[in-house]
């Protein structure tokens, strides 16, 4: 399918060089350029989740209070009434 594409005079100069360079067309430099930039979109969008990101840091820690996760309900129900009294 036949595309029209106006670029400014350094980027012709460009393309030109990749294509003498690689031993190519113009076209297919620019096919090739299309394709990796869509093969980077597509990287983008798998991206890593926040928490996958973190993985290698989230562990067991040694030391501290053993019940820290112990009733945790409680205990934010216990601060917060003593911030209500404030």
């Amino acid at each position: 399918m036949p595309l029209s594409v106006r670029v400014d005079p350094k980027t012709e100069r460009t393309l030109e060089r990749l294509a003498r360079t690689k031993g190519q067309t113009k076209s297919e430099v620019i096919r090739e350029a299309i394709a990796a930039l869509a093969q980077d979109n597509d990287g983008a969008a798998t991206a890593k989740r926040p928490y996958e990101m973190i993985q290698d840091l989230i562990g067991c820690v040694k030391g501290g209070p053993p019940d820290l996760s112990v009733r945790t309900g409680e205990k934010f129900q216990r601060l917060l009434a003593e911030r209500g009294k404030r």
